[in-house]
């Protein structure tokens, strides 16, 4: 038994309030040395004489990496109130008993050594839009997908997709063009919209704000925008706009001020300046967006500035009725400010979705106080590593993914932004070289796994494209040069992710094989058990899987009926892939 690699602590991603009344409760063991893992709990309060009236319950294996298992168990705590310990049994039948104040052979009277949750209030509950679990995003930069309205082009503004995108081209995206193709993009099955930056900015890409409450005119005026954002939701479309509140543009006023004045602005103290006369050229003397000159960093603490960035966030809901925000570079903007701003954000629209752009491991973001999702870049990197790049094996990614799922609470990974790709990351076509059939399995592993999906324009007929700006390619609008086959395909996922819910984020999701480049998981819910089985491989594969040992199956793409033999083998051909509805 190795007792040393056990790990819980009674915080966040092990211990959780699920909802109003269940707390949900992760351990983590070494790989095969626990047989298993037994919850004893009780109110702390609960006494019969001087014996604590304690249950037992057994908790369940959610996944398994190269050195780690997982296990997790949601109770029902009857007044609230928990002390909780661990009973570990080991291959060999030897058992450990697992407390906050250490390891013990025989169960602890004193109740003070258990584990606690000490109430659960529902105001702590995580609670994030109900309607971004059967969300499948569609990200749009907007001055690439699609011309509506020639009257508002930039001045030499070129004729669409004439020439390569470079950082300082123009192509005359605007709000009109959406408009125009909204039927396109119900037809292929999104229901939402994620739009990078709309305001007034001096680049094409618009993170350079000039200002936070007009529309850039490129774009097309205020009443377009209300216009397109009705459009969308008499389709059920939502709609969620880009917010730049880490820095501002360089013609951002406030920023113009301080460098007319400097010393003497009144706006000195929006940016951190590190001293006089203010250098905005080559390395800047202050923070900046990395350091580029251009986007200054603006101080979010200081009171007038945070009056400013949350007025503007509550405007363009209350004003355009829009349904969420993407916060840009959102891990170097301080804590208080997002508790600021989800106060402002969900008083004037409660179901309003905030999702923050952090690359990294975000627990500390995602405690219910701040934002309701971050941008699921682990999820986005073990994806495309092992479908599209294929520079990961299925083991480990496998282990990837396992550690993604148990690295947040459950009810966080269910409104997760699983993107493959997005205007800041090589597109998908890309980094496979050109090989569809590898993103036909990334979009099919993408489109029925937890949380809420996002396709990156354009991807969904083939469009490639190097990192930025060479991601950033106006759309391919011809039919004739558009990969139809590969939009049919992501159409019937999308269609398939609504229409069954043990396909998409209804359910509970684990990996139970896999054999080379092949790789097989489970998706369940009380009513229906679908298992798939990717091969990410030219060469066919066999793989046994165990839950399908003796049983009947229909096979979801081809609608054929299978029996399996006792063995549960699943043949796969190179790059194919097989969806059992058990019978």
């Amino acid at each position: 038994m190795i007792i040393e690699a056990i790990k819980h602590r009674a915080m966040n991603p092990y211990l959780y309030a699920r909802n109003k009344d269940t707390v949900d409760i992760l351990l983590e063991t070494k790989k095969d040395d626990m047989e298993r893992i037994v919850l004893i709990y009780a109110d702390p309060y609960d006494f019969k004489g001087k014996k604590w009236q304690y249950q037992k319950q057994e908790m369940v294996k959610t996944g398994t990496t190269s050195q780690t298992d997982y296990w997790r168990i949601s109770v029902t705590p009857e007044f609230r109130r928990l002390r909780y310990g661990f009973e570990c049994i080991d291959k060999k039948k030897e058992k450990v008993f697992v407390t906050e104040r250490g390891h013990y052979d025989t169960l602890p009277a004193d109740i003070g050594n258990f584990f606690c949750f000490p109430y659960l209030h529902e105001a702590d509950v995580f609670q994030a839009p109900e309607w971004v679990k059967d969300t499948v995003w569609y990200q749009i930069f907007p001055e690439r997908f699609a011309n509506g309205d020639a009257s508002l082009n930039p001045k030499g503004t070129l004729p669409w997709g004439s020439e390569e995108p470079a950082p300082d081209n123009f192509f005359g995206g605007d709000f009109q063009g959406v408009i125009d193709h909204l039927d396109y993009l119900e037809d292929l099955g999104v229901n939402g919209l994620y739009f990078t930056p709309i305001f007034k900015a001096y680049s094409n890409h618009k993170y350079d704000t000039i200002d936070y409450l007009e529309i850039d005119p490129q774009f097309g005026d205020k009443d377009t925008f209300r216009q397109l954002v009705k459009e969308c939701h008499k389709r059920g479309i939502k709609v969620m706009l880009d917010a730049v509140f880490n820095h501002s543009g360089f013609y951002f006023a406030p920023f113009q001020d301080v460098l007319k004045n400097q010393e003497k602005s009144r706006y000195k103290d929006w940016f951190h300046i590190w001293d006089f006369p203010v250098q905005a050229k080559g390395k800047p003397n202050y923070d900046a967006f990395g350091f580029v000159a251009s986007m200054p960093k603006l101080n979010t603490a200081n009171p007038e500035v945070k009056k400013y960035l949350l007025d503007v966030a509550a405007y363009w809901i209350d004003e355009f009725d829009i349904d969420g925000w993407r916060l840009d570079v959102a891990n170097e903007i301080d804590h208080a400010f997002w508790r600021d701003f989800r106060q402002v954000v969900k008083a004037v629209k409660p179901d309003a979705y905030i999702l923050g752009e952090i690359w990294h491991d975000s627990m500390k973001w995602l405690q219910g106080d701040q934002f309701d999702a971050v941008m699921n870049y682990p999820f986005t990197n073990g994806a495309v590593e092992f479908f599209a790049k294929q520079t990961m094996d299925g083991q480990a990614f496998i282990d990837t993914i396992t550690k993604v799922l148990h690295m947040y609470p459950q009810n966080v990974n269910e409104v997760a932004f699983n993107l493959l790709d997005s205007h800041d990351t090589p597109r998908i076509l890309t980094e496979a070289k050109g090989h569809k059939e590898r993103i036909k399995l990334l979009y099919l592993f993408q489109l029925s796994f937890i949380g809420s999906p996002c396709i990156y324009y354009g991807d969904e007929i083939g469009m490639d494209g190097e990192n930025d700006p060479g991601c950033r390619k106006c759309m391919v609008w011809e039919e004739d040069k558009q990969d139809r086959d590969l939009f049919a395909f992501v159409q019937q996922l999308i269609r398939l992710r609504k229409e069954i819910p043990a396909f998409g984020n209804q359910s509970n999701f684990r990996f139970i094989g896999n054999e080379d480049s092949a790789i097989a998981y489970q998706k369940e819910t009380e009513q229906a058990t679908l298992i798939f089985v990717l091969n990410n491989g030219e060469e066919p594969q066999k793989i046994e899987i165990a839950p399908l040992a003796g049983e009947e199956a229909t096979e979801l793409f081809s609608g054929k009926e299978i029996a399996f033999s006792n063995q549960g083998v699943v043949e796969v051909e190179g790059y194919g892939f097989r969806c059992f509805h058990l019978n």
